[in-house]
């Protein structure tokens, strides 16, 4: 018999639950390694319906069966790390001096990397009571669904807004998940507790939340703000001053109300990085950004989407003091969306001083679609004043 079958899982998981503040986890939950079965047909569902963001692990069949990322799997260990929801002291955003958001899932450092020292910290604590151990570790963009690994595991239910809900640390939870080859004692699911609350549904910006724990990825907030490209006119202005992602949904969820987690120092924000001032970043160089936001979750996708928002931001704001600065990137940006949505943003503060740039940008663009943007913002200028 190998020391496998001959070790009281039980008694190991127990000691594991209390070695969990020394590795730096919030919470675990033993899920079995079972396909989901289920969830795979409401994937096809929700790809037929155009609702993917783009960014998910492209196979429903390894995004739902973990015996395609590990053979023979007995387990799989879901656990959360809950970060900060509260900026300690944070800058106010008024005239003059108007300020961008990140999301709180992109304070502190690269929640990916966190995440990945916490789950290789697991893998060695096990490792070290069991030799024979297998295991694969994944981290939001792995094949398997975090939440869904997160759910069966019982760290939290589904929520409505399509968030796992800690009961006891909300939703402010990053989440990952070790499959291993253990007979772990799997822990048991949580019973819905949202209840009637639609308060996220009612709440979203776009809609996006379509129906309880379903979303439209492509009408999502947060989703919109990591694209790359040009945004249409009802979402740039839905966007308000989000930099990088939306916390709308979890913000009015009762269930979040006045937590708020300090006890991992590396998620703890840099508040100027976190809620910058707007103009500095319309000008802001590759080394420049890498330096301040290398280690950051929202580095993945450039400078570009948080600079575009950031133009965005400025026309929503209306913050008249900003027009030279975004008619230089009119004049000067080499990238059309950015133009574009300069020309936007013009319009939306519609001072006349804008007029004479647009015309010419206008004559000169080669882009048709900035081109349109900036005469569409000439003709709504001409018609305010």
């Amino acid at each position: 018999m190998s020391e496998l079958t001959q070790l009281d899982y039980g008694l190991l998981k127990k000691e594991l639950q209390m070695a969990l503040p020394e590795l730096g986890i919030d919470s675990l939950g033993i899920a079995s390694a079972e396909p989901f079965t289920e969830l795979r047909s409401v994937l096809q569902r929700h790809r037929e319906l155009g609702r993917e963001s783009g960014f998910e692990h492209p196979d429903l069949d390894e995004r739902t069966d973990p015996a395609l990322s590990l053979s023979s799997p007995r387990s799989i260990l879901s656990i959360a790390v809950a970060y900060p929801s509260k900026l300690p002291d944070p800058p106010k955003s008024e005239p003059g001096a108007r300020r961008g958001i990140l999301s709180r899932s992109a304070w502190g450092l690269d929640y990916h990397k966190v995440l990945r020292n916490r789950l290789e910290r697991l893998e060695a604590w096990l490792r070290e009571r069991v030799p024979e151990l297998r295991a694969v570790n994944m981290v939001d963009t792995g094949a398997l669904v975090d939440r869904a690994v997160a759910e069966r595991a019982g760290i939290g239910w589904s929520g409505k807004n399509c968030a796992i809900i800690s009961p006891e640390l909300g939703s402010w939870i990053y989440l990952g998940e070790l499959i291993t080859n253990l007979p772990l004692p799997p822990d048991t699911p949580l019973t819905d507790q949202c209840g009637e609350c639609t308060k996220c549904i009612d709440a979203c910006p776009t809609g996006a939340l379509v129906g309880p724990g379903q979303l439209d990825a492509q009408r999502c907030v947060s989703f919109v703000t990591q694209t790359k490209g040009f945004v249409e006119d009802e979402m740039m202005r839905k966007i308000g001053n989000r930099l990088y992602g939306c916390d709308t949904c979890q913000i009015v969820c009762p269930v979040n109300r006045g937590k708020n987690w300090t006890q991992h120092a590396e998620l703890q924000p840099d508040t100027e990085q976190v809620k910058p001032l707007l103009v500095p970043l319309l000008t802001m160089g590759n080394k420049a950004f890498r330096e301040r936001y290398a280690d950051n979750a929202s580095s993945w996708r450039g400078r570009k989407p948080i600079q575009r928002n950031a133009v965005i931001a400025l026309g929503n704001f209306k913050e008249k003091t900003a027009v030279p600065d975004l008619i230089g990137v009119l004049e000067n940006d080499p990238r059309p969306e950015l133009r574009g949505t300069a020309a936007w943003s013009l319009a939306r503060i519609g001072e006349a001083a804008a007029i004479e740039p647009l015309q010419q940008a206008a004559e000169r663009e080669s882009d048709e679609t900035a081109k349109r943007m900036m005469e569409e913002a000439l003709a709504h200028i001409e018609q305010t004043l």
